[in-house]
């Protein structure tokens, strides 16, 4: 597995208070579904669907972080495979090339990340521990939810408010 940790790029800072990946957990949670290397894809194409998510983690028999599937690679598997996708196993198709970020990676470099690579999922991890996973939703929301407080700061502003 190829594992690639996000890291916060010396920049000069531009605001004064970046959002940080572990802002994004506190309010969303550190929840993340995870499977062992040997479930078949039919059985995770039926958690993806129960669960209402767009990826699992996979995991070795150590625990650690050995690929992610998303409905992406479901995707490309099927159109490799057939119907016999579905008894394979995570393994078999998962992305071995991991992107992680930390608790202490900075949103906006996550968002470059996500962007250059096109990955819609990041696990993060912390302490070399499974911390939470971060999807682009969750970073699109952050990013509606930085927008419509600064406008309104704006606003305030110009108004005279507050």
């Amino acid at each position: 597995m190829v594992n690639r940790t996000v890291q916060n790029a010396e920049r000069p800072a531009i605001r004064e208070a970046a959002m940080h990946v572990a802002q994004i957990l506190k309010a969303k949670g550190d929840r993340v579904e995870t499977v062992g290397e040997t479930v078949s894809i039919a059985k995770v194409s039926q958690m993806l669907r129960e669960k209402r998510i767009g990826a699992v983690v996979v995991t070795g028999g150590d625990g650690a972080v050995s690929g992610i599937l998303s409905e992406k690679e479901i995707v490309h598997g099927l159109a490799a495979y057939g119907t016999a996708l579905l008894g394979m196993t995570a393994a078999q198709i998962m992305n071995r090339e991991v992107v992680t970020c930390t608790p202490e990676s900075r949103v906006e470099e996550l968002m470059r990340e996500m962007t250059t690579r096109r990955a819609r999922h990041l696990p993060v991890i912390h302490q070399g521990a499974l911390a939470g996973i971060v999807s682009i939703g969750d970073v699109v929301k952050w990013r509606l939810d930085e927008l419509q407080s600064e406008a309104q700061s704006l606003r305030d502003y110009v108004t005279g408010s507050r």
